[in-house]
């Protein structure tokens, strides 16, 4: 038979189609023989044709991948001897290669211990005198121990030693690369017992590298992989040789004589260990050294002839280009998120300033890049230090010589808008008009250029609030007009995605002109063609922000149209991008309009459970020699079937990894998020969908991509809050079970992701539904026993960094030390829930743990803190003594913690920052009113301290909090206040212009002093009148305020005629006709 199947491997060989389809079906036949094994056996070890000797490897290797249980006992020990003896004679590369792939398929399923002429044969080539033996060896190696690791182990530290030898031998730079690849295989199944023998390699894996680099770059980009691994799973034997890598990585990455590709795999590597080892790489004195090779690649000026990808005229932005200069960037931006800004400031900012003055444009563009990406990661240090300085700089590029630069100031401005709020809004008189000017020559404009000015204007926008009346007329004149007379399809997408901003910050403001958007809408959303899918998929995405911002009334009469449009769009079309907008959109309506959701509940969750279930989009990397791929179903008989799955554990045999694209991954993210709202706002007639939904979200909470573990997270939040909405509007016992079963996985889970998980992004979305779950649920969410405990001792965890996104548990951090500031980001998110646990449990139950927790906060008040700190921890605990006045025993617990917490807000009180002085402001109003009379004799201190800031304060919030705690004061203990003196101070600072939440606390204490003290109100009724009646009528008191108010002035009116007339008349007419209607109406 062997003969036959020589002829049969040579035809499909041949250039010619008929004899490849004929070859094919003879093979498929021959397959079927169990005597197919021996024949191709001996094809591989005795055909002179080296490609028919590789031929016959690659179907052995795919028969035995599939059918390993139906070879014969006998047919499997041969294959064993005969692949071994064919390994040691062969002298083709090509074949030796086939031969290795064979080798690992057969070590799934027969291990090491049960194939000792392997292990024999890897013993001897890899020690023998022979380089080229040595290299054929461990090209073996590297692939049977590739693909079974685990079953490796025994053996790791020879192998570990074997690594040392052959790394150590310059002359063979091919065998480093095997052995390399071998490491990286088991670098995440090593133990303690191999870490100091890794650690001694490091030296000689970086001077192999160095070779292999000189004899192939191609290798070399792969084999430097191995750093990613010790990075991702054993980072700590890297730590002593941190100077080492860094050295290492910065020579390859600045030498433009070499690859992109390698030259990248360098960047990202220090991108990485910034990450993850920041605080090491700042000890080590490391973070010089990178920036000035990092400097350079970011600001270099392209070939001649070409240009920077995202400056290319068709960039729509979105270049995320595998040049060294997008990832020279990356590193500054992974420096700002990991780094504290104060020390990377220090050394960043002089690089910075040269490059923004220098001649070369490419320079001057590398310095606004480097200014753009620190705006996320260290937005408090720039708004707080320098927001006005680095606005000049980032305007005066608007209208620099060079576009380049021009763009990259707008890409500037844009980052600056996101990330810099609310501060950067306030320079809107500056920056609009600048922006408004890049408008008005749309037609003319380059369409790179002018996407870039849009990502500028809109990210501005979205935070304009009220601010954006004035420049409404201009910016909608604008829009519309794009989407009526231009013909160019970007435009009118950018266009679209503009009102969508417009729409957030004008809300109401923009119902003049909702018909003629939504009439534009409506026609982008019922075109079918192809290349129309951009703007639709924009337009689904404005639909749901209007349906958000323009209002209930306004949006309602076309919800059930919205439905049917999206419902139709993703029938019809099979994009991710329009399915992930459209659920969006359900999501929106679902707040505005549940009932039009409702009938469709069915086909929507069902599509979504679809995006959720799909593996579209995720590409497994399979090595596979692509000529035998049409034989890959060789058997596709019914009876096979059987086999198949009974070997299905082995079924992904050669897989290198997984790539997902990002399409498919937002379309998870985005039904993720839609469910859960969408269960939230449709409450009981989610019910039938609940289990399922859950299911399915529940399944993706190991997602390789953190985008949808956060997202299945918050969804897994949604659907307990919407189950307590349900139990609460019809409190059953089934019910209330639904609710537990899901509190008892979710809460459970949450607590081992925090713990748990490295990427500190997903850990905050955890903390943020874990409070919101707290924040609704209240006790219910406390019920099982320990529960309570376990929620201090998470937050307790995150406070002394000891989670693993924290790098917990590595190099010990001293609780002074500075910190990037997404950590303390991360640590307020854990305070957060500090005040929420205090407000769901009466106050002893939560005490010893609150004792336990109080002092992590406190030490954040401290001068030497940050502002952003001291704001959060004064924050927190006044937040802490607010949810104390509502539980039971609140006054007493507040009473005890009184002394300790009083010197930390009196500090506060005289903290250089206004929302420092404004949270210790509200923190004592608070403390007064939790603790009562307890702290009556502090009241004379607290006063005199509240006069004397009344004196000199001039920021209107602090003020307002002023007010509204003296309130608190005179409700809380009236005889420790000296009326006569403080009433008037107070009407004084009336109305309040800030802080109008306040307002309740203001105009209770009025009403609670005129039933206290009639006289006192009539003597000053003038100044008590003006301030009611700036308010009277208004959004800026909630309807049980305004009733307050008009059952009081009622009351005056009737018992106090003559004073009340004199009152009235004192006042403007037009607020006295607002006030009759007011009390005329109620």
């Amino acid at each position: 038979m062997s003969e036959e199947i020589e002829n049969i491997l040579f035809q499909l060989t041949q250039p010619d189609n008929a004899a490849i389809q004929k070859a094919t079906a003879q093979l498929k036949q021959a397959f079927k023989d169990p005597a197919i094994i021996p024949a191709l056996c001996a094809v591989m070890t005795g055909s002179q044709n080296p490609q028919i000797r590789q031929s016959a490897a690659v179907m052995l290797r795919m028969r035995v991948k599939k059918h390993w249980k139906k070879i014969s006992p006998d047919h499997r020990e041969s294959l064993k001897a005969v692949v071994l003896q064919a390994f040691h004679q062969e002298t083709e590369h090509v074949v030796r290669h086939s031969l290795s792939q064979l080798s690992a398929v057969m070590v799934k399923h027969e291990t090491p211990d049960r194939w000792p002429a392997l292990l024999t044969l890897l013993n001897e080539s890899t020690k023998s005198n022979n380089p080229q033996d040595r290299q054929v060896g461990l090209l073996l190696l590297s692939k049977v121990v590739d693909s079974n690791p685990e079953a490796f182990k025994p053996h790791y530290k020879q192998l570990l030693q074997l690594f040392g030898n052959v790394l150590q031998d310059v002359t063979n730079p091919t065998a480093s690369y095997y052995c390399i690849l071998t490491l990286t295989a088991i670098t995440a199944y090593t133990g303690t017992q191999e870490m100091n023998l890794m650690r001694s390699l490091i030296p000689r894996l970086i001077i192999a590298l160095k070779h292999l680099i000189q004899t192939d770059q191609n290798q070399a980009a792969e084999a430097m992989e191995v750093f990613d691994e010790l990075l991702e799973s054993e980072v700590s034997i890297l730590v002593p040789h941190i100077a080492e890598l860094v050295r290492f990585c910065l020579e390859v990455s600045s030498d433009v004589s070499l690859s992109d590709s390698l030259r990248v795999k360098a960047l990202s590597c220090i991108a990485l260990l910034i990450r993850l080892k920041s605080k090491a790489v700042l000890k080590q004195n490391l973070l010089a050294p990178i920036l000035q090779v990092v400097f350079p690649i970011m600001s270099a000026t392209p070939p001649p002839g070409e240009e920077d990808p995202e400056d290319e005229e068709n960039s729509d932005g979105n270049n995320d280009s595998e040049s060294p200069k997008h990832f020279a960037t990356q590193v500054i931006d992974t420096m700002a998120l990991h780094m504290p800004p104060e020390k990377l400031f220090k050394q960043l900012m002089p690089l910075t300033q040269a490059c923004l003055a220098s001649e070369n444009p490419y320079e001057r563009k590398g310095g606004l890049l480097c200014l753009a990406v620190l705006a996320e990661g260290c937005a408090d240090h720039i708004r707080t230090k320098m927001l006005s300085s680095v606005l000049q700089t980032v305007c005066r590029s608007l209208s620099d010589s060079n576009q380049v630069v021009r763009s990259a100031g707008l890409f500037a401005l844009g980052q600056f808008s996101e990330h810099l709020q609310p501060e950067v809004s306030k320079y809107h008189t500056e920056l609009m008009p600048l922006l408004l000017g890049y408008m008005s020559s749309l037609n003319e404009a380059k369409i790179g250029h002018v996407t870039k000015a849009f990502y500028a204007l809109e990210n501005f926008l979205e935070n304009l609030d009220d601010d954006i009346e004035s420049y409404l007329p201009t910016l909608m004149e604008t829009m519309l007009s794009a989407l009526h007379n231009t013909d160019n399809l970007k435009l009118k997408e950018l266009a679209v995605s503009a009102i969508g901003a417009i729409a957030n910050a004008a809300k109401e403001m923009l119902v003049p002109y909702f018909p003629p958007i939504i009439e534009s809408l409506k026609g982008f959303l019922t075109d079918i063609q192809e290349e129309m899918r951009p703007l639709q998929t924009q337009a689904l995405d404005t639909l749901s922000v209007l349906a958000r911002t323009i209002g209930k009334d306004v949006f309602s009469p076309l919800a059930a149209e919205c439905v049917h449009l999206g419902l139709k769009l993703t029938d019809a079309v099979d994009d991710p991008d329009l399915r992930r907008c459209t659920y969006s959109l359900f999501s929106a309506v679902s707040t505005v309009s549940p009932e039009s959701l409702i009938p469709h509940l069915t086909a929507i969750t069902t599509l979504m459970l679809m995006s959720l279930k799909s593996t579209e989009g995720v590409t497994a990397h399979v090595e596979e020699d692509k000529q035998f791929v049409l034989l890959d179903d060789e058997d596709d008989d019914e009876e096979e079937d059987s086999v198949l799955e009974e070997d299905g554990e082995n079924e992904v045999g050669d897989v290198a990894g997984f790539s997902v694209e990002n399409a498919y991954i937002d379309e998870k993210e985005d039904a993720c998020d839609a469910l859960g709202e969408i269960a939230f706002s449709t409450g009981a007639a989610f019910q039938p969908f609940l289990e399922s939904s859950f299911e399915q979200i529940y399944e993706l909470r190991d997602f390789p991509h953190e985008d949808v573990r956060k997202a299945a997270f918050g969804a897994m939040g949604q659907f307990c809050r919407a189950q307590h909405k349900v139990w609460q509007e019809n409190p059953t016992e089934a019910n209330h079970k639904v609710l537990h079963k899901l509190l008892e996985v979710v809460l459970p889970c949450f607590l081992e992701v925090v713990k748990q998980e490295h990427e500190r992004q997903v850990v905050m979305g955890v903390l943020e539904a874990m409070n919101a779950i707290i924040k609704s649920c209240q006790g219910e969410a406390l019920h099982t026993p320990g529960r309570l405990a376990e929620i201090s001792h998470a937050i307790r965890d995150v406070l002394k960094k000891k989670t693993v996104c924290q790098d917990g548990g590595g190099d010990e951090a001293d609780d002074d030390e500075q910190q990037a500031e997404y950590d303390a980001m991360l640590q307020e998110f854990a305070g957060e829930g500090i005040p929420l646990l205090a407000s769901a449990v009466p106050a002893e139950t939560f005490y010893t743990h609150l004792n336990d927790l109080l002092p992590f906060i406190m030490n954040k008040a401290k001068p030497s803190c940050t502002v952003a700190d001291r704001s959060f921890s004064i924050g927190t605990l006044a937040e802490t003594l607010h949810s104390l006045v509502s539980v039971a025993g609140g006054r007493a617990v507040a009473g005890r913690l009184s002394n300790r917490l009083l010197p930390v807000l009196v500090a506060g009180v005289k903290d250089s920052d206004a929302e420092v002085r404004n949270n210790s402001v509200y923190g004592l109003g608070v403390l007064a009113q939790a603790a009562g009379p307890i702290v009556s004799t502090d009241y004379p201190m607290m006063l005199s301290l509240f006069s004397n800031l009344l004196s000199k304060e001039s920021d209107r919030r602090v003020i307002d909090n002023l007010c509204a705690a003296l309130c608190r004061m005179i409700m809380s203990h009236t005889e420790g206040v000296p009326l006569e003196q403080v009433l008037p101070a107070l009407l004084d600072r009336l109305p309040l212009q800030e802080d109008m939440e306040e307002n309740k606390t203001i105009y209770s204490c009025l009403a609670f002093l005129y039933s206290h003290n009639p006289a006192l109100i009539i003597t000053h009724l003038k100044p008590v009148l003006s301030a009611v009646t700036h308010v009277l009528g208004t959004k800026d008191i909630d309807a049980d305020t305004q009733n307050t108010l008009v059952v009081l002035l009622r009351d005056v009116g009737q018992r106090y005629p003559q004073e009340f007339e004199s009152a009235v008349m004192s006042l403007p007419v037009e607020r006295r006709t607002k006030m009759s209607a007011a009390v005329a109406q109620s």
